[in-house]
C-alpha cells in the first residue's frame, strides 16, 4: 500500500498548507519528500490519506506552490 504525498516548494508552504487543509477538515502531515524526488522541490510533502486529489485543488486555489506527486511506501 502507498502514501499519496503533495510536494510543496518549501517547510514554509507545508506548514501554510496543513493549516489550510486543516480548515477544510483534511488531515494531513508534514513528511519529508522520498530523496528520488526531491529534485522537484524542498524536499517537504503533505501526505493526506484521503480526498488527495480535493486537497491539491484547494492548496492550489489557495496560492501554495505544489510541485508534484509522489508516494512513499507504508511500510517505510
Amino acid at each position: 500500500m502507498e502514501k499519496p504525498l503533495i510536494m510543496v516548494s518549501s517547510v514554509t508552504y507545508a506548514m501554510k498548507g496543513k493549516q489550510i487543509l486543516n480548515n477544510y477538515g483534511i488531515r494531513s502531515e508534514i513528511e519529508r519528500t522520498p530523496k528520488r524526488d526531491t529534485k522537484n522541490g524542498c524536499g517537504y510533502s503533505l501526505y493526506v490519506p484521503k480526498n488527495t486529489d480535493e486537497a491539491e485543488k484547494i492548496l492550489k486555489e489557495n496560492n501554495i506552490k505544489v510541485t508534484g506527486r509522489s508516494e512513499r511506501s507504508m511500510t517505510k
